[in-house]
């Protein structure tokens, strides 16, 4: 696949320079709006700014899940917006969609949010909340967890992890080794859901949820939100925080991207999405300091290492163990480049991408605590699996 010369007139013209979080845990007994509404109090505070200053908001919105921006501004009082627009998830959408606004003079500060609400625990209305997140079920596609023949969700990851295993005849270790390095990060990380140790054999013995993904290869469920504001790189470094440049951001969509009618690993979204940020940084993967590749199935962080180019197809495994601390329990790439320290979906809590984020931006800002990467300057992120939502993001401090 050839990709035409890759523009990329908004490299480190926006910046995030605000973040806050409504902390996550298993049910908190809370309104979702609630949640929405206390990260994106704190992130508006941590920017510095007041909300008559926040002119554009991002979130989830009407068919997307999550609550809709008209609703988070009339909650907040912000008096004047110029831009709105809901997202779904991962959160590369949302970033995509402030910076673009910013960077086009739509909105001058935008507010981003996204939000995870279990409603408690009762199973059928957390089916009606979280079932169907990318809407393909309303246009009659058929997509749904509950149905037979669907391929949404851990059945078309299932399928797909079992293919590679086979293909590649690799064993379900290979997978383990990013369920490990999660919770091995999550350690550090206290406002993470999971943070009880994890071995290999407690790994393997995990309860089965479809063959060969297990209990630890899914994306804990949490209730939560974050939230960032997002401003021109120039208002930032006059900000409080330290602003973190949006370097580059891509999207990967391919032929037929549904689950059951992928043709096969070697072209997937995840594969455009990387070769499109690759072409439009500035940055070669032996820049970046700290690595976030989606997790929210374990199957996904290996295809997004080899796509990416950090090993061949098949390799994502040999690569985890060729770069794994055995005193630290995780992995450092060449000694230095940590994975998910926060502790990724898997451990941490399935955000579909926002805790990634959040996290990225706390290294870059050097505000992580005891998860501190040492001069963190740049970071790359790849939010969303392979099929319908794959992105890619760089970020970078000056």
């Amino acid at each position: 696949m050839n990709l035409l010369p890759q523009r990329n007139p908004i490299r480190d013209q926006v910046a995030i320079a605000g973040l806050g979080r409504s902390s996550y845990s298993r049910d908190r007994g809370t309104t979702e709006l609630s949640m929405v509404l206390e990260a994106a109090t704190a992130a508006i505070h941590d920017a510095g700014l007041t909300g008559r200053e926040i002119d554009g908001v991002v979130g989830g919105g009407l068919h997307t899940g999550g609550i809709d921006p008209a609703v988070v501004a009339s909650a907040l009082g912000l008096p004047a917006l110029t831009y709105w627009a809901g997202a779904r998830p991962p959160i590369g959408n949302h970033l995509t969609a402030a910076v673009n606004a910013v960077w086009s003079g739509t909105a001058n500060a935008v507010l981003v949010y996204h939000s995870m609400y279990r409603l408690g625990r009762d199973p059928f209305r957390a089916r009606a909340a979280f079932g169907l997140p990318d809407g393909r079920a309303m246009l009659g596609d058929g997509h749904t967890e509950s149905e037979p023949w669907g391929m949404f969700g851990p059945t078309g990851y299932a399928a797909w992890a079992a293919r590679y295993l086979d293909r590649f005849a690799r064993t379900r270790e290979d997978f383990g080794l990013v369920a490990l390095n999660d919770r091995a990060g999550a350690s550090d990380n206290p406002g993470a859901v999971m943070r009880e140790p994890l071995d290999m054999a407690a790994y393997l013995s995990g309860r089965m949820i479809r063959e060969p993904l297990c209990v630890f290869d899914m994306d804990v469920p949490v209730d939560g939100a974050d939230a960032f504001v997002v401003t021109t790189s120039e208002r930032a470094r006059d900000l409080p925080a330290r602003p973190v440049l949006v370097h580059a951001l891509s999207m990967g969509l391919t032929a037929h991207p549904e689950e059951h009618l992928t043709a096969g690993l070697d072209h997937t979204g995840q594969t455009v999405a990387a070769r499109a940020l690759l072409a439009r940084s500035e940055l070669t993967l032996r820049d970046f300091d700290v690595l976030f590749p989606y997790d929210g199935f374990s199957f996904i962080t290996l295809h997004c290492l080899e796509q990416y180019g950090f090993c061949e197809p098949g390799e994502g495994g040999d690569f985890l163990r060729e770069h794994w601390n055995p005193d630290r329990g995780r992995v450092l790439i060449d000694g230095r480049v940590p994975i998910n320290p926060h502790g990724g979906s898997l451990s941490e809590g399935g955000s579909q991408g926002a805790g990634h984020l959040r996290e990225a931006v706390l290294q870059l800002r050097h505000d992580a605590g005891d998860r501190q990467v040492g001069n963190a300057r740049t970071a790359l992120l790849s939010p969303g699996g392979l099929f319908f939502n794959a992105q890619g993001i760089a970020l970078r401090t000056n």
